[in-house]
């Protein structure tokens, strides 16, 4: 029987591992020559398996390389003293892309790995060619975003035992559908072997508890604002933004206002979705993404 925690689908690929100055790092490469690489950034309490039905869509023209990031759903905790504030996350991708000595690099982050794609881009962009933020922070968001009630999980990152109280009615299948939980995320069901995936870490686990707590405990509104401040006036490469047009928690109104100041930069709405895009409509934002290489 697998294990739900370390369960990842074999489409996204080998499973790898690199040593970076934070600690192992666990990844997935479907490997090859397709260009351009794509390297994918998901947000909090997701890991890898966000991407399980977009990747088997992109790898027969793309490498694809899917990290599980520090962010409470990964299986090998990094350094006790390891920085997991956002700049610290953006420095980890990029010390990623060093280390497999990946050019040209399409970054492609949904949710707040989405914010974490936007301060690589302004603090880091030696590695990349292209941006794609799939529904995600805005200038106009605060981070962890107000709708939903998302806010909770910084608060209760301030002391440990908050921290895991707040996840134990997860363990109640019912309760994945809350829109504070994953229900405003996903508008279909997340099938479960992915959803324990994302939840055993760190409902069982204190050290993966200790990394996720640091990470959401870090994050603000003033890292993905200054990020996003520095793309407008400095990145001048190609920029997708891929938006659910039914998202509960980042309007669509933000993402056609900052496209709009962005300097070479493309809007493209996707229907019958809400956050999690790879999730809803895979299909569509593979087509999105042949198109606009194209």
């Amino acid at each position: 029987m697998r294990n739900a925690s370390t369960w990842r689908d074999d489409r996204l690929g080998r499973p790898r591992s690199v040593t970076l100055s934070s600690g192992p790092l666990r990844f997935h490469d479907t490997g090859g020559d397709g260009l351009p690489v794509l390297v994918f950034a998901h947000g909090y309490l997701v890991n890898a398996n966000i991407w399980r039905k977009l990747v088997p869509l992109l790898r027969a023209e793309h490498r694809c390389i899917t990290p599980d990031l520090p962010l409470g759903s990964h299986v090998v905790p990094v350094n006790r003293d390891a920085d997991l504030s956002p700049p610290g996350i953006a420095g980890m991708i990029a010390e990623l892309l060093e280390a497999l000595d990946l050019d040209e690099v399409t970054l492609f982050g949904n949710d707040s790995g989405g914010a974490y794609s936007q301060l690589v881009a302004a603090w880091h962009p030696e590695r990349l060619a292209r941006l794609v933020l799939a529904t995600c922070e805005t200038p106009e968001c605060t981070w962890p975003p107000t709708p939903g009630g998302f806010g909770l999980l910084k608060a209760t990152a301030a002391h440990p035992a908050s921290y895991r109280a707040l996840y134990q009615v997860l363990r109640l299948p019912r309760t994945w559908r809350w829109r504070n939980t994953y229900g405003w995320l996903a508008k279909y069901p997340i099938e479960a072997p992915a959803m324990w995936s994302y939840l055993r870490p760190v409902l069982d686990r204190a050290e993966i508890r200790h990394d996720g707590r640091k990470a959401i405990g870090a994050v603000s509104a003033r890292y993905s604002r200054a990020a996003a401040e520095e793309l407008v006036r400095r990145f001048d490469r190609p920029v997708l933004l891929l938006w659910a047009e039914e998202d509960h928690v980042f309007p669509v109104a933000h993402a056609q206002r900052y496209t709009a100041r962005l300097p070479n930069a493309e809007l493209v709405r996707v229907p019958d979705s809400y956050t999690y895009l790879s999730e809803d409509q895979p299909e569509a934002v593979a087509k999105h993404l042949r198109d606009w290489f194209a």
